[in-house]
């Protein structure tokens, strides 16, 4: 024991030690859970071990802790390689999309920052800015794919703390003070920066929902649902418009809500200090920006437009649009050196390793037919008692499982009850809607369901801003509650 021990040691870094032993148990225990209770009861414990291990993100990166489980379930036999690979292989324009789109994003950072910083500088009003952000991270995600826009949100954050932190105490704080106490000073202001910053991200992160629930290149799963269904870009848009119009408008009517009564967590404000620190590094950068600088921000803005054009009319997979997109910004920007190129693709590919091994995991749910008996109570019921059914277990399912994964498994059964005329094209149709809304909406509730927030919470800016597991928790809270009850009104007075 010890030995193992030395070697968590080891291997997990700075982990606490009450963390690694909860790991090595969660190890040690799966081999008797599996052989007591069975893979069934066994598979659900599984699946709140790597909760948890996502959970502590933090602590640690949940690709060791989570990925040593994951092997442990390959070695148990509940879920073999070749599942693992096939749930690899089906998500695959995923995993193109993680590898080249938010690689692509890091070549527009500049010009999206830019943007961004436009935003944050037209007001001082909190509620305004976090409804910009929550609308902005809506319509973009509608076009650019959430994930896309969720990594423009973390560049561009993780842009402003460094500016900040890189700033001298004695630049940050005026006045007659002791390097102590510029310190202090200093330390209370990055504290509520951060807490800033955790505010606007979230509202970002979800306006990413709002907005990709609409589309058919907004979320993974829209594009599968939509290839089942045979609707183009402006037809999905059309079926969805009667429920996720309503949620949009109550998702912004949330934003102002939490901001205004300062309640989960919301309502801090831009330190005075950070916002002069900001501008005068904003207005130095203008200064200092020649034509060349210009240039080079158009033939980003140009290749952003080409992305949207490209998203909108669906002219190739997202992840193949992400690479077109490498190439033409670092063709006209000028970077032509391999590690100008290689250091794109530092923060997007430890989350893409997470998500393969969040797959093996998503192929034991599979392989134990973990949600078999949900799936087979919600196609027992008939007429609108189906649709509302649909809509609340893809829901559920979603807040613990991968949204993606989810929406495949329920469009799945209910095309196979289509083509076995057990429900007829009309309420194919109301399924459809109900599984996309519902693996969409409900998601937010955790970082597990949403892979944007999932990503969120794994990037670097996380540390940075201190945005825990259970902060983001904490923070989706009112929007989960809304979001989910408007829908569910708005399917019972606009659909139904």
């Amino acid at each position: 024991m010890a030995v193992v021990e030395a070697l968590f040691k080891l291997f997990m870094g700075n982990s606490p030690n009450w963390y690694k032993k909860t790991i090595l148990i969660f190890l040690i225990l799966n081999p008797f859970l599996l052989s007591v209770l069975g893979p069934y009861i066994a598979g659900w414990i599984v699946v709140l071990e790597f909760i948890f291990t996502l959970a502590m993100a933090l602590k640690c990166y949940p690709l060791l802790p989570g990925g040593l489980i994951c092997l442990e379930v390959l070695a148990l036999g509940m879920t073999s390689p070749e599942a693992m690979y096939n749930e690899s292989h089906h998500q695959f324009p995923v995993i193109l999309l993680l590898m080249f789109m938010i690689a692509g994003i890091y070549f527009l950072k500049e010009f999206l920052a830019w943007i961004f910083t436009k935003i944050i500088f037209l007001t001082r009003s909190k509620i305004i800015l976090s409804v910009l952000f929550c609308f902005m991270g809506a319509i973009l995600s509608a076009w650019l794919d959430a994930l896309t826009v969720t990594a423009v949100i973390i560049s561009i954050s993780m842009a402003f703390i460094r500016v900040y932190e890189s700033v001298g105490y004695e630049e940050r704080v005026s006045g007659d003070y002791s390097d102590n106490e510029r310190r202090a000073i200093g330390r209370a202001d990055l504290d509520e920066f951060q807490h800033f910053l955790r505010n606007l991200v979230m509202h970002g992160a979800v306006g990413t929902a709002l907005g990709g629930v609409t589309t058919i290149v907004g979320e993974p799963q829209n594009l599968l649902i939509g290839h089942v269904m045979g609707w183009q870009f402006g037809e999905f848009f059309i079926k969805m418009m009667p429920v996720t119009m309503p949620v949009f408008l109550v998702g912004l009517i949330t934003c102002t809500v939490v901001e205004k009564f300062k309640i989960f967590g919301y309502g801090a404000k831009m330190p005075e200090r950070v916002r002069e620190v900001l501008q005068k590094h904003e207005e130095a950068e203008s200064a200092r920006r020649q034509t060349i600088d210009y240039v080079r921000l158009s033939a980003q803005g140009l290749a952003a437009l080409w992305l949207v054009v490209g998203l909108a009319f669906h002219l190739a997979e997202v992840g193949i649009l992400g690479l077109s997109v490498i190439i033409l910004a670092t063709t006209f920007t000028g970077k032509n050196e391999e590690h100008q190129i290689g250091n794109a693709f530092e923060e997007a590919l430890p989350f893409t390793a997470l998500l393969v091994v969040f797959f093996g995991i998503v192929s034991m749910i599979e392989s134990a037919h973990l949600f078999q008996p949900i799936i087979q109570w919600a196609l027992s019921l008939s007429g609108h008692g189906q649709i509302y059914a649909f809509f609340s277990a893809s829901g559920i399912l979603s807040i613990v499982s991968d949204n993606v994964f989810v929406a495949t498994i329920y469009i799945k059964e209910a095309e196979a009850a289509f083509n076995a005329n057990i429900i007829d094209r009309a309420q194919f149709d109301l399924l459809a809607v109900a599984i996309n809304t519902g693996t969409n909406i409900p998601s937010v509730a955790t970082p597990n369901g949403q892979a944007a927030f999932l990503f969120l919470l794994t990037s670097a800016l996380s540390g940075l801003i201190q945005l825990s597991y259970v902060r983001m928790v904490v923070a989706a809270i009112p929007y989960t509650i809304t979001m989910t009850l408007s829908a569910l009104g708005a399917i019972y007075l606009f659909l139904l």
